[in-house]
């Protein structure tokens, strides 16, 4: 991938602002804040130690205020680690080139030992000076990378940093996930992250230095597999609560065993992890000691009692259940606003049930992992897409994409949270996907792989993996791979207040946190199903928060409300299912045959739904009617216009018991009257009949002998479908 002029925004007219007070600095005024936003200033600003699986006692925090340079001129301050576009940042503007800069001291204690600058992570090129010397460029916007800048640094006073950046966004071939460059959020793309957006530090390290750990669980062996990346000798000591359960010693680079007698299994119920030590020695030289944890579990495909191939923790089967978690956040963007704000998410998930979770098209700071480590929650991986849902598609950078596929392997391999790396979604960008599997699985054997999630599968890989609106369905199992449901739901709600946009969507529209919690349940009801029926090995539900224009979320975008009732959530996500309705069908709809309607395209008179209305000059045609095309639709009356209304008569049994419900087949929004009286809606569409509740208003409207029924359904764009029947409900036992 060639970008002519890369980089050419120097530091010409750069000007200095180091003099700017930290308490001038001030958030910029974004559509919506979260609980977390009043945290955040330049003097506490993601404190926290960012390696946890790598601790030196000795680091020094870089975030807070830098200056920077757009590209367009503009000089300012920015809050580090937060992306330009964020509110956070104090900046909140796009610009596809920065220059950021700023000064710091280097604590007099770390004399003798080399200085290693650590960025988290920084989108989408980088190149980085010190004190006028260039280091280096790094290209990719979701891994860590450090330079060893020792030899730049003066003996004493003040150190300059530079960083300038440039990010193509939609207009590169690179792996970028949801981003695309216009600043006005839409559809499933979401605003961009440019420059920093993960933390900046320090740390200083001994001439021979421990530079990187990959621990293998392996569960048969009863042992780790430790390989200490660096020169001289190693010994690693594994404690369980403050006790010594296992040591070792070798040689750096090679791999080592810790032996764990008995251990202790690492799983969503129990995330039981260890703690290591590792000290590595070279000659007579400064030794370098660093900590850890680690978790012993282990991850395969396997056949259960029935002969089905399951996916198996620790081997035996878990029906994975769990939310399609986007990372984004109204304030920060990319990056959340605190650490605090960041386990919230896990905790929530583990609140609402949920055992594990498919992180999307994303790649997280390492502590959010950490969370799902200590916390129990099983992580899908995706690489970041390239090319998603760009209009203007550019040539897909190959091999940029599978060195940043690598990275995010060795990057965050040790995790025990993590079990399946994620390389495709849907067909975004998807190139080379045996090769790629087939790489991946070179490089860690230990966990499994999905080709592609909900896109053209290659038949690699561990798992089968199908995306189903709203769902839920299931591909079939395979003698070698299992059945998974990659994405499913999104049951829209908005709510007034903590709304990113007023204009809103979901797949499903709801009417309110009753509704979709009743939905909700109904959905994992059938996966449940799906489960014990069909072999499906896990569900992935759209999605644990909205973001910006999408109101799919079983929390608003600010995590301020919970859109679903957490204890019924929990109970249907964790298995404990209340008992299915008994149905039965009154009114039929056209599944079968085709029921005869009065209809129109045109805008008819306002009293249309009453029983009075003349509807004479209207068309006749049998249900459903539709476009052709329109998934698991049956069209028997063509209908392409953007609105049509329809009207007919049925008979309601007299000592009917049952609650009637409307069953309905809809692509869009739709609106259902008996009597002249609204009885019932919804927005968005359905794959499928579903049952819409009927209103009060509706329910005493409708009378034994002869009424009338009367639809609207509206619809803008992709397929199109209505048809309306009557069922009732009645309570069922378990």
């Amino acid at each position: 991938m060639h970008h002519p002029n890369l980089l050419a925004a120097a530091l010409c007219g750069l000007s200095l602002l180091s003099s700017a007070r930290a308490e001038d600095w001030k958030p910029a005024k974004g559509p919506l804040e979260t609980r977390w936003t009043k945290d955040v200033s330049p003097k506490d600003v993601l404190s926290e130690y960012p390696r946890p699986q790598l601790v030196r006692k000795d680091w020094l925090n870089l975030n807070g205020l830098w200056d920077i340079k757009l590209g367009d001129g503009t000089e300012t301050r920015i809050l580090v680690p937060f992306a330009i576009e964020s509110a956070l940042s104090g900046v909140m503007k796009r610009s596809d080139r920065v220059t950021y800069r700023r000064t710091f001291e280097v604590p007099a204690a770390w004399n003798g030992r080399k200085v290693l600058l650590h960025f988290g992570a920084v989108d989408w090129e980088a190149k980085v000076s010190v004190n006028g010397r260039e280091f280096g460029v790094h290209r990719g916007g979701y891994d860590p990378f450090s330079f060893d800048i020792t030899e730049a640094l003066k003996k004493e006073g003040g150190q300059e940093v530079v960083l300038e950046v440039f990010d193509p966004t939609d207009l590169g071939g690179q792996a970028r996930g949801k981003q695309r460059q216009r600043l006005e959020p839409g559809g499933i793309m979401y605003t961009p992250t440019t420059g920093i957006w993960q933390t900046v530090w320090l740390e200083p390290v001994a001439e021979a230095h421990i530079e990187s750990l990959h621990m293998v669980p392996d569960v048969a062996g009863g042992c780790l597999r430790l390989t200490v990346n660096g020169a001289g000798k190693v010994e690693a000591v594994a404690t369980d609560g403050g006790r010594e359960v296992a040591r070792v010693s070798g040689e750096a680079g090679k791999e080592l065993k810790l032996a764990i007698a008995e251990p202790k299994l690492w799983s969503p119920e129990s995330p039981h992890l260890y703690d290591l030590q590792v000290t590595l020695k070279a000659g007579a030289g400064e030794g370098d000691t660093v900590t850890s944890y680690f978790g012993m579990r282990s991850i395969a495909l396997g056949k259960d009692e029935k002969g089905v191939t399951r996916m198996m923790l620790n081997g035996k089967p878990v029906f994975q259940v769990g939310p399609l978690d986007q990372g984004y956040w109204p304030d920060g963007i990319y990056t959340a606003p605190t650490d605090e704000a960041l386990r919230f998410d896990v905790e929530e998930m583990k609140r609402l049930g949920f055992n594990c979770v498919r992180k999307h098209v994303k790649v997280e700071p390492q502590r959010w992992y950490y969370w799902c480590d200590k916390l129990g929650l099983l992580v899908w991986q995706d690489m970041p897409s390239g090319n998603s849902y760009t209009k203007v598609k550019q040539p897909i950078d190959a091999p940029q994409f599978k060195t940043e596929l690598q990275r995010m392997v060795r990057s965050y391999w040790n995790h025990p949270s993590i079990i399946m790396w994620v390389i495709f979604n849907e067909s975004q960008g998807q190139h080379d996907t045996e090769a790629l599997v087939a790489d991946v699985r070179a490089l860690d054997p230990s966990r499994l792989i999905n080709n592609a999630s909900g896109g053209a599968d290659k038949n690699c890989g561990d798992v089968i993996d199908m995306h189903s609106y709203p769902g839920p369905d299931s591909p079939k199992p395979e003698e070698n791979r299992a059945a998974v449901l990659g994405e499913f739901g999104g049951l829209g709600l908005a709510v007034d207040g903590h709304r990113w946009t007023e204009k809103t969507w979901g797949y499903k529209g709801t009417e309110d946190i009753e509704a979709l919690t009743r939905e909700y349940e109904k959905l994992l009801i059938k996966s449940w199903g799906l489960n014990e029926t069909a072999g499906l090995s896990a569900v992935i539900y759209t999605q644990l928060t909205d973001v910006e224009t999408e109101a799919n979320g079983l929390l608003t975008y600010d995590r301020a409300i919970n859109k679903v009732i957490a204890e019924r959530a929990a109970a249907v996500n964790s298995g404990d299912l209340p008992p299915m309705p008994v149905i039965k069908e009154v009114v039929p709809a056209s599944r079968a045959e085709g029921v005869v309607w009065r209809y129109t395209m045109e805008q008819p008179a306002t009293e249309w739904a009453t029983p009075a209305f003349d509807a004479a000059a209207w068309k006749d045609g049998p249900g459903g009617f539709g476009a052709e095309g329109t998934p698991n639709a049956k069209m028997r009356t063509e209908w392409k216009t953007a609105d049509i209304w329809l009207r007919r008569e049925f008979e309601w049994p007299a000592g009917e018991s049952g609650a009637p419900v409307f069953s309905v087949h809809h692509d869009e929004d739709i609106e259902i009257f008996i009597n002249g009286v609204l009885a019932g809606k919804a927005g968005g569409f359905t794959s499928e009949y579903e049952n819409v509740p009927m209103t009060p208003e509706g329910v005493a409207a409708l009378k034994p002998g002869k009424n009338l029924i009367a639809v609207h359904c509206h619809q803008t764009d992709g397929g199109q479908f209505v048809d309306v029947g009557i069922n009732t409900e009645t309570p069922g036992t378990k």
